[in-house]
């Protein structure tokens, strides 16, 4: 028997999914790529961009037509918004804040159905899915109401996306790569910035025990984790809810770092995302401290123009996120900068676009992600008027990509001659070539068919340069073709 997963959004996301296959792998299932071969369908979805919830409908649409020809179970979790989760208690069989996935067996059980007789003792290729469940007095499913009546679907009763998620981490994940990991450190956002659904997607924030964060950290890297990257909507408010009891961001990073001078072992530690109103020289001054703590900061600046800024309610100003960015420029010289921007938002006028063109030339990001400005219901700002039309969003794109690439270029060309240990990660698209990543995180291509280099630190040599990737030579190749 087995089970298909797809995950759609941010690496939290990815994160999650590794839970999930733990639970379904606990019940006996396989994983497949193949979803033709799958019993049980599910979606780790995300509400924060409408294309990936266009990815969702088109995804059940089909899965829904294939009941008609075999017994299926399918199941959404997730970043959901309220309305999303609306609409798919009409298409999943299952629909559940990804804090009540420790209860999704007897969910399955209760609940998973493709006819309103339940699935306890239905038999799916002749096996009969779950023989026994312990039954809990408490309901474990917080937006679902039993079926009092065959054939109707439940009703909706209020959604609280945080609650049980110390229970979620109890979970130990199945990681997908034996070299690289995810540690979530926190959950939630109370930032409730105008253009977010994160706040209604997965609540306020909560902040994970930092005693287990450090156990699985200690457990990641005795197993040989070479990457291993701290998850959180706002990493560097880690803590503030739990003042007096637990430690503050800074003082987590100092605890890795003085992991890291203990351990015998090669490993970079990352953070995604900060947020600029939290984040403050401390942080800073201790990943220049350590070896371990990856020399790469992701930054998310949003727009370049206060006025934009304000109306996203991100509680900082431009000149704030200019003295970070100068602060890692002195202390941490050698790191990447990364950053997230909206292009379109509400009200977004030629002169605030042109602020924040002329700051992605002033910061000389290594990497932006760049999102053209789309509705979420439920998001302060899906009352406003999306006023700027799609054809400028795309152009405003388009422009700031340019001018992406013409400053990363920079960085990347000074790196050409230089020697440098890179994280090998798997193939490359370009045939007989090996992909890796520099503890900055910029994409190194190598040629090699060696496949046992894969999740190994190598030494390469930059022989060239694009302005989002390198090329090189393997070090010992080098060595080799110099000897003979």
């Amino acid at each position: 028997m087995k089970y298909h997963l797809i995950s759609l959004g941010c690496q939290m996301n990815l994160s999650d999914t590794e839970r999930v296959n733990t639970v379904l792998q606990q019940l006996g299932f396989s994983q497949t790529e193949d979803e033709n071969e799958a019993s049980i369908l599910g979606v780790i979805a995300c509400s924060v961009r409408q294309k990936a919830i266009d990815k969702v409908y088109d995804r059940i649409s089909k899965w829904n037509r294939r009941k008609n020809r075999k017994n299926l179970i399918t199941f959404v979790s997730g970043c959901i918004l309220p309305a999303d989760n609306e609409r798919f208690l009409k298409l999943f069989d299952l629909v559940f804040p990804m804090s009540d996935l420790p209860q999704l067996p007897e969910m399955i059980s209760q609940y998973g159905v493709v006819t309103p007789a339940g699935l306890l003792h239905t038999n799916i290729g002749g096996e009969t899915l779950l023989p026994t469940i312990k039954k809990t007095e408490e309901p474990f499913l917080s937006i679902l109401k039993p079926f009092g009546v065959q054939g109707k679907k439940p009703d909706i009763i209020k959604l609280n996306p945080g609650k049980n998620i110390e229970e979620f981490w109890d979970l130990e994940p199945t990681h997908t790569s034996d070299f690289e990991a995810f540690i979530p450190i926190q959950n939630g956002c109370d930032k409730f910035c105008t253009f977010c659904a994160v706040p209604y997607t997965r609540g306020r924030e909560v902040s994970r025990s930092s005693i287990e964060i450090m156990d699985e950290l200690r457990q990641l890297v005795e197993k040989g984790f070479k990457s291993i990257t701290l998850l959180g909507q706002n990493v560097n408010s880690y803590g503030l809810d739990k003042k007096g009891e637990e430690i503050t961001f800074p003082d987590l990073l100092e605890q890795i770092g003085e992991f890291g001078l203990q351990s015998d072992k090669t490993f970079w530690v990352y953070f995604t995302s900060p947020h600029p109103r939290d984040m403050n020289d401390e942080v800073i001054e201790v990943i220049s401290k350590y070896k371990c703590l990856a020399k790469q900061i992701h930054l998310p600046m949003q727009s370049g123009d206060d006025h934009v800024l304000l109306r996203m309610n991100r509680k900082h100003s431009m000149e704030k996120y200019r003295q970070i960015v100068l602060t890692i420029r002195n202390l941490i010289p050698e790191a990447t900068i990364f950053t997230d921007i909206i292009v379109g938002f509400t009200g977004e006028t030629d002169e605030q676009f042109e602020s924040t063109r002329r700051a992605m030339a002033e910061f000389e990001f290594n990497m932006a992600y760049i999102a053209q400005y789309s509705v979420r219901p439920g998001a302060a700002s899906s009352r406003w008027e999306d006023d700027v039309p799609k054809e400028m969003k795309k152009a405003r794109y388009h422009i700031l990509t340019d001018e992406l690439t013409k400053h990363a270029i920079k960085y990347t060309r000074k790196l050409t001659g230089q020697t440098m240990h890179v994280l090998v990660r798997g193939r490359d698209r370009k045939e007989g070539y090996l992909s890796a990543l520099t503890e900055g995180k910029i994409v190194v291509r190598f040629k090699s068919n060696d496949l046992t280099l894969i999740g190994k630190f190598i030494q390469i040599e930059v022989t060239s340069a694009t302005p989002l990737s390198i090329e090189g030579v393997l070090v010992e190749q080098l060595i080799s073709q110099t000897a003979s």
